[in-house]
């Protein structure tokens, strides 16, 4: 597998392990608040619903990452868009870097962090 590929694997692989450790924060408070019987969270509806929410948590956060992509773009955070001639360099002092990166992780796209 290119190592592009396997970053883009491992990017969406973390944003849905923490969106399934969130749902699952979220159960754990619903048995200690709300009358549900330990039995509802093994249901084949419950397995349904968990899996409608990490996916959906992925896109959501695939939006945000893309919202704040634009923002940078529009800030002169970011440049270098052009996909084939070369990498995305985002500055040292881009107010959302974490999710551009993110994004850029997702999307598969190289980018350098600029040190000025």
């Amino acid at each position: 597998m290119k190592p592009v590929t396997v970053d883009m694997l491992r990017a969406h692989l973390m944003v849905a392990s923490l969106t399934a450790m969130g749902a699952e924060l979220l159960a754990c408070l619903a048995l200690l608040v709300l009358p549900v019987s330990q039995s509802a969270f093994s249901s084949m509806p419950f397995r349904l619903l968990a899996i409608a929410v990490i996916v959906s948590g992925v896109i959501v956060t695939r939006q945000f990452a893309h919202a704040a992509f634009e923002l940078a773009l529009q800030g002169h955070y970011a440049t270098g868009t052009n996909r084939l001639a070369r990498p995305v360099t985002i500055a040292s002092d881009c107010p959302r870097r974490w999710l551009v990166i993110l994004h850029l992780r997702l999307t598969g796209r190289a980018f350098v962090l600029a040190e000025y």
